[in-house]
C-alpha cells in the first residue's frame, strides 16, 4: 500500500476528464497529480478546474499524496486556479516553469492570504516546483531554499531540452547536468528531488534502465506519463531483497562492533565507515515505508 512518505511515482490524471480522474484511484502511485495545465484545452479551464477541486475535496483518493498541477505562474488561469486548489486542500500544489526563488515566495504569500481567508492553518499546502528551463535549472538551489513551503523538486526534462536547443533522447546525456543539479539543490535544501517522465510508453526495458538509472543518482522518485508505467517505477525505486539483506547484516556488524567495544568494524573484508552505515540506514526506512517487513517487525 502506497504511503504518503514515499514520493516514487507521480501518475497525472487530466481534469479534462472524469473517466481519467477517477480511474487514477486504483493504481500502485504514492502521488496522485490532478492536472489543470497541459492536459486540459484553454475553452475547458473553468470547467477542469471545478471538477478538479470537488475531485480533492469530496472524492479524495487514500494513502496518496495528493497534488493539483495548476497553469503556469504568468498564465491568466493562474491565480483562479491558486484559489479555488488551495481551499480545496490538496497536500502540494506543481507549479510548472518556475524559474526563480522570487517567484516562489510571491506564490507563498498568495497562497498565505488564501488559507488565512478560509482560515486553514497557514503552510499546510505544500509546493512542488518543477525546473524546466536552463534558467530554472541554473536557480535551482534558491529555488529549493525559497520557503518551508518547496517540498520538492522535479525536472521538466522536454522543456529543458527545447530551451537548451538539443535532443531528447533515452539514454538522457542531455540532461544529466539538469539532473545532477537539481539533486544536488534537494540534498542542500533537504527536499526530494523528482526525475523527469519517460515518454515511450510502449518501451518497458528503457524505462526500466533510466529509472534504475535515476535512483542511482539519488532521485526519491519520478513522474508516469502512464498508469502501466507505476509498478516499474516503484519497483526501481524500492530496496530489493538483496539489498535488504546487506543493509541488515552492516546494522548487525555495527552493532556487534559496538558491543565488543570495536574501533573499527569490517564486514566481508571491507570496513564500515559512516556513509555505509546512513546508506543502510536508509535503505532499511525506505523499505518499511514501503510496506516491507524487516526482521522482527510485527
Amino acid at each position: 500500500m502506497p504511503s504518503s512518505s514515499l514520493k516514487r511515482t507521480s501518475l497525472y490524471a487530466s481534469g479534462a476528464s472524469v473517466v481519467n480522474m477517477i480511474q487514477a484511484g486504483f493504481y500502485n502511485q504514492d502521488c496522485q497529480v490532478y492536472d489543470l495545465e497541459d492536459s486540459v484545452p484553454p475553452a475547458d479551464k473553468d470547467a477542469a478546474r471545478f471538477l478538479v477541486c470537488n475531485m480533492v475535496r469530496r472524492h479524495r483518493p487514500k494513502d496518496k499524496h495528493v497534488q493539483i498541477r495548476v497553469n503556469g505562474i504568468y498564465s491568466r488561469y493562474f491565480n483562479e486556479d491558486l484559489e479555488a486548489s488551495v481551499r480545496a486542500r490538496p497536500d502540494a500544489l506543481r507549479i510548472p516553469k518556475v524559474e526563480a526563488a522570487g517567484e516562489v515566495r510571491e506564490i507563498d504569500g498568495k497562497i498565505s492570504a488564501i488559507e488565512k481567508a478560509a482560515g486553514m492553518e497557514e503552510g499546510g499546502v505544500k509546493l512542488w516546483c518543477t525546473l524546466e528551463s536552463h534558467i530554472g535549472v541554473l536557480n535551482a538551489k534558491e529555488i529549493a531554499e525559497a520557503s518551508p513551503r518547496v517540498e520538492a523538486l522535479i525536472l521538466g526534462a522536454e522543456d529543458f531540452t527545447a530551451s537548451m536547443r538539443s535532443r531528447r533522447t533515452k539514454e538522457g546525456w542531455e540532461i544529466f547536468f539538469a539532473r545532477n543539479a537539481i539533486l544536488m539543490a534537494c540534498r542542500a535544501a533537504g527536499v526530494d528531488a523528482i526525475d523527469a517522465l519517460f515518454s515511450d510508453v510502449n518501451d518497458v526495458e528503457g524505462l526500466k534502465i533510466d529509472a534504475r538509472m535515476t535512483k542511482t543518482l539519488g532521485f526519491d522518485g519520478k513522474t508516469a506519463i502512464h498508469p502501466r508505467q507505476v509498478d516499474i517505477i516503484n519497483a526501481a525505486f524500492t530496496p530489493t531483497q538483496r539489498e535488504i539483506n546487506h543493509a541488515l547484516r552492516v546494522l548487525d556488524a555495527i552493532e556487534e562492533g559496538e558491543r565488543l567495544n570495536k574501533g573499527a568494524v569490517s564486514l566481508d573484508g571491507s570496513m564500515i565507515d559512516k556513509p555505509i552505515v546512513i546508506r543502510a540506514q536508509n535503505v532499511i526506512a525506505m523499505a518499511r515505508a514501503a510496506g516491507i517487513r524487516i526482521g522482527g517487525d510485527s
